[in-house]
Parts: C-alpha cells; sequence; structure tokens
C-alpha cells in the first residue's frame, strides 16, 4: 500500500500544503475518492522524479495542478468504459464530515467541499473528459484562462470554447452553494426529514418533497438498492419508509453529517460497520433529490463497511 503521508513524501512539506486543492481537482474529475488520492499522489512522484532528474520547478503548485489535471483526463478515459457497464445508477463516492468528531474521510481536508455536491458530480458524468477537466478548473475552482490552457495543454480560446459548450448543458443553478446563514436551516430540515422517515409519517415526509424529487440509489449489483431511480414524491416517500422500517429489525442508528457539503447521515448497522450515506439535495426549502449509497466498494473510506446489505453472491 503506498504511503500517503504528507510529511514523509519526497516532494517535500512544502509542496504538501497543496493537498487539499489537488484532492479536490482530481475528486471534481473522478467522483472517486480513493482514484483522487491515486492521482494527487502519482503528481507527486511525477515531480519528484523530475526534481531528481535535475528539473527545475519553480511553481510546484502549477506544476502539480497540471499534472493532476492531465493524470485526471487520461483516467476519465477508461473509467467512462467502466461505468458503461455499472449496474443501477452510478453516484460519486461520498465525502463526509461530522460536527460532533472526525469522519475518517478525506472531506476534511479538501477544499470547496460544499461545491462538489452529489448532484452536480451525477451532472458531470455527461461531459467529455477534457470538457470536465476545464468545467472543474474554471466553475468550481475559478481558475483563469491562461492557468487552464497551460493544466489541459489546450489554447485560451479552445478553452473558452470548451467552457461554453459545457456550460450549456450544466444548469446554472448546480453550482450554487447554500448561503452559510442558511445551513441551519438546511440541517433542521433535514432532521425533521430524517425523523419522519425513521418514525414512518408518510404525511411529513410528503410536505417536505418537492413535487419534481428524484430519488437516487446506488448498489453498484453488490448492496440492496432502489433497481431505477425513483421521480415521484408518493412512491419516494413510500420507500424511504419501508427502508426506516428494515434498518430497525437489523438494530441500525444513523449519524447527521454533511455529505459533499449538503445535509445527510451515516447509517450504522448494529455493530457499528456502515451501511449506507444518504445525502439530501435542498431547493427552496423542500428536499429535490436524494442520494443514496449502499455500494460498499464506496463505505470503505469511511470505515469498517457492513455485510448486512450485501446481495447474495451465486457461482
Amino acid at each position: 500500500m503506498t504511503d500517503r503521508t504528507p510529511d514523509r513524501n519526497p516532494a517535500g512539506a512544502a509542496a504538501a500544503s497543496y493537498r487539499p486543492l489537488l484532492f479536490s481537482i482530481a475528486y471534481g474529475m473522478t467522483g472517486s475518492v480513493g482514484d483522487a488520492e491515486d492521482l494527487v499522489q502519482d503528481a507527486f512522484l511525477g515531480m519528484t522524479k523530475a526534481q531528481r532528474a535535475g528539473t527545475v520547478i519553480d511553481a510546484p503548485k502549477a506544476y502539480l495542478t497540471t499534472a493532476v489535471t492531465r493524470l485526471g483526463i487520461n483516467h476519465l478515459g477508461s473509467a467512462r468504459v467502466r461505468r458503461e457497464t455499472y449496474v443501477g445508477d452510478w453516484l460519486p463516492e461520498p465525502l463526509v464530515t461530522h460536527d460532533d468528531g472526525p469522519a475518517g474521510s478525506p472531506a476534511e481536508h479538501a477544499e470547496l467541499t460544499d461545491a462538489l455536491s452529489m448532484a452536480l458530480l451525477v451532472l458531470l458524468e455527461a461531459l467529455s473528459p477534457m470538457e470536465r477537466a476545464v468545467f472543474v478548473l474554471r466553475e468550481v475552482f475559478g481558475h483563469d484562462y491562461p492557468d487552464i490552457a497551460r493544466s489541459t495543454g489546450k489554447t485560451e480560446a479552445n478553452c473558452r470554447q470548451i467552457f461554453a459548450r459545457a456550460r450549456r448543458r450544466i444548469p446554472a443553478d448546480a453550482t450554487a452553494r447554500l448561503p452559510r446563514e442558511r445551513r441551519a436551516e438546511g440541517a433542521e430540515l433535514a432532521r425533521r426529514f430524517f425523523t419522519a422517515a425513521d418514525g414512518g409519517d408518510l404525511d411529513a415526509l410528503l410536505g417536505m418533497l418537492a413535487p419534481d424529487v428524484v430519488f437516487h440509489g446506488d448498489g453498484g449489483g453488490k448492496a440492496q438498492a432502489i433497481s431505477r431511480t425513483v421521480h415521484d414524491p408518493h412512491q419516494t416517500a413510500a420507500l424511504l419508509v419501508a427502508g426506516f422500517r428494515r434498518l430497525r429489525t437489523l438494530g441500525a442508528t444513523l449519524r447527521p453529517a454533511q455529505v459533499n457539503g449538503a445535509p445527510g447521515i451515516v447509517l450504522y448497522d448494529a455493530e457499528g460497520r456502515v451501511l449506507s450515506v444518504v445525502e439530501l439535495h435542498l431547493q427552496d426549502g423542500t428536499v429535490g433529490a436524494i442520494h443514496s449509497l449502499t455500494n460498499p466498494d464506496k463505505l470503505t473510506h469511511l470505515g469498517p463497511v457492513s455485510d448486512q446489505g450485501l446481495l447474495p453472491r451465486f457461482r
């Protein structure tokens, strides 16, 4: 296993201060915690090799940003092939933080976590690797076009065209962040929402769901999840009540969390192992989308993963 401890990295402790930014760029491009960490590590190793070969790097931040971006573009080519055969809905690996203690997640060290929402990352899947790189650098991180051109190897004019093309495919409100003064309201809505789901209160749930609510579930063909995206509030409410009823039979507990900067929960089984992560995308004081992850491969960075929800394997 690769040692990812910053102060042991041969690139030096000074450059390690850029890790939060580099991780966030890589995560924005891939939607994967593990892949993002690998890309950052590869970028550091590449810089170390260049320095040992005699290359003088006057701007390590720019060098590393370029390396991570280009590695990410190459990675997305193969990732797209894998996702074409993915079972069910694909959701990004969650970045989780808790107010009451460490989350065991790279989210604590990521920059602009609230800008990398589940909803945005799902939309970014529709972009080409180059479009995604340019969009993330420009829209999420606010890089200027000369920097984007350097990072991607394209001309400034080409980057402007690529961004305009990507911008037409991503709704403007997809990158909007919840104002800090409204986050307490969002947390309170989430508390009432999950209390209603846990208590089987269908009417209360329906009162908090947007008419056009969307319910996504990602089990990756390995864990129990809804078989297809649900667009009906009544069906969504019924599924939530049934799901939480089953969780009670397992002795599951829930812990409030921030998931990619949005309110959500982490569910644990009776032995304290992670069962799932649920994120709420809020819009106009209601729940506009629900993202539920049970795929064990996408939860391992949060701690030991439960086997309670795994699907049986047939040989």
